[in-house]
């Protein structure tokens, strides 16, 4: 049983962890959201993507979720905006902005916050399992 126990606890901390990991690239893609090119040449801020793994760990002898890689997406043209006075503007004036969409972004922390809370909700039932049994055991 108790076993039964620890095993949960590992897998709600290990889906928090790649959450956590999801919500800060989030946050990222959010913060460098008006992040235009500095140069006609140069690209600008690219949105980053976060993809898992679910991965056996030998150890707990139980698969669980792990990042797996986080790399720009590149499934979006960068959008241009008419701004002729900045320095990364081309000779018709126009700067490439970041392939960041807000509503994307918001939707998508919503999203984590959520399983987040999820795991954490697990990881408090799982503890207060715990209490009970010890509680039984007196």
């Amino acid at each position: 049983m108790a076993d039964v126990l620890f095993d949960t606890l590992t897998i709600s901390a290990y889906g928090m962890r790649a959450q956590g990991e999801r919500t800060r690239v989030i946050s990222e893609n959010i913060a460098n959201a008006k992040t235009a090119a500095l140069t006609p040449e140069s690209e600008p801020y690219s949105r980053k993507v976060i993809t898992f793994k679910n991965e056996l760990d030998r150890k707990h002898d139980q698969r669980l979720v792990k990042v797996e890689d986080i790399t720009d997406d590149r499934r979006q043209d960068f959008p241009l905006k008419f701004m002729p006075d900045h320095p990364g503007a081309d000779a018709e004036g126009y700067v490439r902005m970041p392939n960041v969409n807000m509503l994307i972004e918001l939707n998508d922390m919503r999203e984590s916050q959520r399983s987040y809370e999820a795991n954490l909700g697990m990881l408090e039932q799982t503890r207060n399992m715990h209490f009970r049994t010890v509680d039984l055991l007196r």
